[in-house]
């Protein structure tokens, strides 16, 4: 679809994953840039973009918090999620009005577990660090173990 409407394409890493040459950064449609977006016109634009070849779309478990996942959860229903590179971040918890940065493996799994829980989707194509936990070795967060 992507080269159809004259979006090129491009390999991100080794492991074959290929993707629209520009993407969608989701973070301004549920905060932080402004008051959210209303749910009808992002998905509106979200399915613009994808239609227009704009395949690679990037979220975050902390924008909203939460919101922003359950967004394209809804726009990506009907087999458009068949059409798209899914990509969301961990790292950052709120509670209490404090943020933190996580990166122990625990805490990994249970973020893309809920992750994969509010986006509706059995994978996710690109799962990564949105900061790194300075009290963690990167070799623990990523721990191959992690998903056996």
């Amino acid at each position: 679809m992507a080269e159809a409407c004259g979006m090129k394409r491009m390999k991100l890493g080794s492991q074959g994953l290929e993707v629209s040459a520009q993407g969608l950064g989701c973070l301004g449609l549920s905060s932080f840039h402004g008051d959210p977006k209303h749910e009808t016109d992002a998905i509106s634009l979200l399915l613009h973009a994808i239609n227009s070849g704009v395949t690679f779309l990037d979220t975050s478990d902390i924008y909203g918090p939460e919101t922003n996942e359950l967004l394209l959860a809804k726009a990506l229903k009907d087999r458009v999620r068949e059409k798209v590179e899914l990509a969301t971040k961990f790292g950052f918890t709120y509670g209490e009005g404090k943020r933190e940065i996580k990166g122990d493996p625990a805490y990994v799994r249970i973020a893309c577990e809920a992750s994969l829980k509010r986006l509706d989707v059995d994978c996710i194509d690109l799962y990564y660090q949105h900061r790194i936990d300075t009290r963690v070795p990167i070799e623990i967060t990523v721990c191959i173990q992690l998903f056996k």
